[in-house]
Formats: structure tokens, sequence, C-alpha cells
């Protein structure tokens, strides 16, 4: 089973430390949650893992290889998608056209055959719709294919971009503040398609400050403060730390 791990990971930028000597392991199959105050590092972890960051220490690994030096695309290439704290969609075009955008890393036709629209290239992008509207379905979106996504509601925009990322077929899935804004019954139900995704061998890493969504759907926990680590394991033995408790009540 392919591991996303962290070794000692540091990151400062200046003479500000924004992650100091975490380690962490996603596995495949699980949900797992990296929660914290505002300002833990949380966000900063994830642009390590995908490369927008380097670390200034420490190492990153996917399934056995070193990424800690790679660029964003090579480790896209690994099976690495995220999705961001702010909605990026394509406002004016179609659900189902920002979709099919999130498989070109699958493209095989070449480019001279897209400039002179080969058959391959319709062919390959037939295929694209069709697994598009398969994520549609599981998403239980496929009435709004055709609506411009900037019509959408806050919570059906998140869903658009969570499948735009399931499109780049990854092996591990990093979710920052996936339900940010929407109600429990819009949680809830993204919670279980999370949990179907899981089940069905994707590792996810959640970011969430919503404290009780984390405890419900994740199998480890970890906890930052002040870019360290200060508490990991399964939700209750989290919950009862007294180092979570003071990073979240204040004491």
């Amino acid at each position: 089973m392919t591991e996303l791990v962290l070794e000692q990971v540091t990151k400062s930028f200046g003479g500000v430390t924004a992650v100091n000597a975490l380690s962490l392991n996603v596995s495949q199959g699980q949900i797992t949650g990296l929660i914290g105050p505002n300002g833990a590092g949380k966000t900063t972890v994830l642009n390590l893992i995908t490369g927008i960051d380097r670390p200034t220490q420490g190492a990153i690994r996917i399934g056995g290889a070193a990424t800690t030096r790679e660029k964003q695309d090579t480790i896209a290439r690994r099976g690495i998608s995220r999705t961001f704290q702010n909605i990026r969609l394509l406002k004016e075009a179609s659900v189902l056209s920002n979709i099919v955008i999130g498989f070109h890393r699958h493209e095989q036709t070449s480019l001279l055959a897209n400039l002179l629209g080969f058959p391959s290239v319709w062919r390959e992008r037939d295929a694209f719709v069709e697994q598009a509207r398969a994520l549609l379905g599981k998403f239980d979106m496929l009435q709004f294919a055709d609506t411009p996504a900037g019509a959408l509601s806050y919570g059906h925009q998140r869903r658009v971009e969570i499948m735009r990322a399931l499109a780049m077929k990854p092996v591990f899935l990093l979710l920052d503040e996936p339900v940010a804004g929407m109600s429990a019954v819009e949680a809830d139900a993204l919670g279980r398609i999370f949990a179907k995704l899981a089940s069905d061998g994707l590792g996810l890493l959640l970011i969430e400050h919503n404290v009780a969504f984390v405890t419900r759907i994740c199998a480890t926990i970890y906890v930052m403060d002040a870019g360290r680590l200060i508490a990991a394991g399964s939700p209750n033995e989290v919950c009862r730390d007294p180092a979570v408790i003071s990073a979240y009540l204040g004491g």
C-alpha cells in the first residue's frame, strides 16, 4: 500500500518558521485529518507536499520516492491532487467543462493531433466527458452538467472543485477546508462521499476547522499549533489531549 510520508519537515520564510520538524503519514484507503488553530501552518504543509513551496529541511516521500525537490507537475504525476481554500473554477464555463479540464494529465493525443482535429482527439475527449459525467453522478450533480459553474451555490462549487481534482485520478487527495461555509447537511453528505472514496482505495488528507466533522470521518488526526505537531492519534485520543484542548480553548 502506497504511503505519503513527511519526515521532520521544516519550512522557514525568512526568520519565521511556518512548519517545524513535522512528521506524518497518510495511507491509501484512509481519511487523515490535519487540524489546528488559524496560523498553525496547515496550508503550508499542503504547499510543501504539492511542490508549491520547498522544505528548508526534512524529506517528503510518496510510495518511497523522495519528492522533496521535485517540480509540481512531477509530483502531480506521482498521484497528488489538491483543492484550495479559495475556490478556483472557470466561472463562465459549464460544470462539465470544469471537470473535464482535470483530465488533462491523462491526455495521450499529441499537440499536432489536437491542432488538426484527428478522430483520436475526439475519441479521447468523449472518453473524458463520459468519465466526468460518472463523477457528477457520484456527487449527485448530473443535473448541473451544463450549468455555468459560477451560477452554482457555494457548496456545489466546492463539489465541482473536488471532482476536478479527482479527474486527475490521484492516489492521494489533499483537501483544504472542503466543508467551510457549508451547512451540517451539506457537510455530512460530502463526508459520506469522502468515506466512499477512501473505501475505494484513495488516501485523503483533510484540513478542516470543523473539528466535529473531522472526528466523525477521520481514522487518524494530526494537530498542529504554531508550526509544530502537538498531538497525533485516533479522534478520541486527540480530543482528550491537554495540549489540544489548550490550543483551541486557551489555558
